[in-house]
């Protein structure tokens, strides 16, 4: 395949010519209705010397249109990978239009920032062999007409994509773009996903779509991006349009826990305006700074936390704007007014968290872990939710729509598989189902203990008393001798698990990615088989939402 930078050089050699030969064509056609005979007539210096000069302007023109276009090129041109210098990682891309080498780069870039040895390259410039080299890989892919994979990955597809290949090694992530008002929207990013896992390949999250261009779905990718990397702290590439929210509630859902607390909060749109969202959703929250570290921060670089500063429409104190952004160096700061440091204030990233009710409970309910930080600090977010926030404090938050994610429309019979706080994700589909009337629901949930760590516990022990849960199994880690786990108890009900889907069940998955998640896929396929497990997940009966 050439390359996007040969094929503009060719276009542009051949629109050059063609403007050349029309010049020509001008000049004879001139030159034919010239009546009289032609006659020298000097130009005089003074023409002369303008001419000279219209050509020196030309040349200078022409040789810094050169050189933009090579130090452009330059700087597009995709690093070369080199076999002893091959990061770990590798950003793979499949562009039409270019927004995906866009993300692509930025992807790259983020995990460079985050100290990451990471390739980028071209998916058509790749084959299994070259995969094979790489540890993880990010795959930024496009879908074009109706369901085709870009030109620039047309090699990919006809040398690899048709043939089997040993990926075991390979921990992988597809960002699918796509437009859903076509048939076959996302269509080559599904396929590729399909490829890397009956390659043996492990995804470290689930397929992310993107509607055109949907800035949500994007920050989810940046999301996992930045889980990944481990650097969380990495600004969002676009700011989520938050709403003010208020902390009605607040409670410890796990007193006496051997693990983390975990708190129930409860929110209420600030404005009063109607409750509105879908079991599976997200909610996308604006973290703040301890009040402490903003109040250190200001001591050491001596400035006024009450001075009053602009920020967009708003006018705000400088605390306030410090609390919501990531606090810069403290020699960065020297000699800067006020407005001109909350100028170049970059904003805090945003966390994401599955919500745990439907608005017909009256109101946002969230399930939210106390997370610390290497230095012991806790977490940007569950601080901000969980201690930092004071009782009716007003919390910036937005509904991110999750499709992939919503619970089956029909009464079919549904399998729920999560542990730790992603039973919040898995309350809300209970909940939505329940009130459908739909009863053929099976739950299978792993905590530490059984007396403090079963959230929901009056609501889960009554639906499953009343018949409205149908079947319940837990796994409680610390409770025997032997330590149990959600899959551990998923491996022991493989028969059922068979009958359920024989019968025409889902199966929804909400929790942690590392242990659970892939420990479960791993009993799904043991029970299922590769192929029957892929197409329910293309069918939408496998579904997971894992973090």
């Amino acid at each position: 395949m050439t390359s996007a930078s040969s094929r503009r050089f060719d276009l542009s050699l051949i629109g050059n010519a063609l403007a050349l030969l029309a010049l020509a064509a001008l000049a004879a056609l001139a030159a034919r209705s010239q009546a009289d005979a032609w006659h020298w007539i000097a130009p005089g210096r003074g023409r002369a010397w303008m001419a000279a000069a219209l050509v020196a302007a030309y040349v200078g023109f022409v040789a810094a249109v050169a050189v933009s276009r090579k130090r452009r090129a330059q700087r597009e041109a995709l690093p070369q990978i080199r076999a002893e210098q091959r990061g770990e990682w590798l950003v793979a891309f499949a562009s039409q239009t270019g927004f995906a080498e866009q993300l692509a780069r930025r992807s790259w870039q983020a995990l460079r920032d985050a100290g990451v040895g990471a390739d980028l390259a071209v998916l058509g410039t790749l084959d299994a062999a070259q995969l094979s080299h790489y540890r993880r890989a990010l795959f930024v892919v496009s879908t074009t007409g109706e369901g085709d994979a870009p030109d620039s990955a047309a090699a990919f597809v006809r040398k690899t994509l048709g043939a089997a290949a040993p990926l075991p090694q390979l921990g992988y992530g597809v960002l699918a773009l796509g437009d859903r008002e076509y048939a076959e929207y996302c269509a080559f990013g599904h396929r590729l996903d399909h490829w890397l896992r009956h390659a043996g390949a492990q995804p470290l999250f689930d397929l992310v779509e993107v509607d055109n261009g949907d800035a949500g779905a994007l920050r989810h990718w940046q999301h996992h991006l930045g889980l990944l990397a481990g650097r969380t702290d990495l600004p969002d590439w676009s700011a989520p349009a938050y709403a003010p929210w208020r902390l009605r509630e607040r409670r410890v859902s796990n007193p006496g826990s051997a693990g983390a607390a975990a708190f129930h909060l409860a929110l209420m749109p600030a404005d009063g305006s109607a409750l509105q969202w879908r079991a599976g959703d997200i909610a996308e929250i604006g973290p703040r700074n301890a009040p402490d570290e903003v109040a250190r921060w200001l001591a050491a670089a001596n400035f006024d936390g009450d001075a009053r500063v602009r920020h967009g429409d708003d006018e705000r104190a400088l605390a306030e704007s410090l609390a919501r952004s990531r606090l810069p160096a403290i020699d960065a700061a020297a000699g800067k007014s006020a407005q001109t440091l909350a100028d170049e204030l970059a904003s805090l990233p945003h966390r994401e968290y599955s919500i745990a009710s439907i608005p017909a409970d009256g109101a946002l309910r969230l399930l939210v872990r106390q997370m610390r930080r290497d230095d012991g600090r806790l977490g940007l977010g569950s601080g901000w939710l969980s201690e930092y926030a004071d009782d009716d404090a007003l919390i910036d938050l937005r509904i991110r729509s999750n499709p992939s994610f919503h619970a089956p429309a029909d009464a079919r019979p549904l399998i729920l598989i999560g542990n730790g706080t992603g039973l919040a994700g898995l309350r809300a589909l209970l909940r939505e189902r329940i009130d459908a009337g739909h009863r053929r629901n099976w739950l299978l949930f792993g905590e530490r203990n059984a007396a403090c760590d079963l959230h929901y516990r009056d609501e889960l022990e009554a639906w499953t008393a009343d018949g409205r849960i149908e079947r319940t199994d837990y796994a409680f880690s610390r409770d025997g001798a032997q330590r149990v786990y959600v899959q551990d108890r998923l491996r022991e009900r493989i028969a059922q698990v068979r009958e359920w889907v024989d019968a025409g069940a889902a199966i929804y998955v909400c929790g942690s990615l590392e242990g659970m998640a892939p420990a479960v896929d791993a009993v799904l396929r043991e029970a299922l088989g590769d192929e029957a497990l892929e197409t329910m997940a293309a069918d939408g009966r496998y579904r997971r939402d894992v973090y």
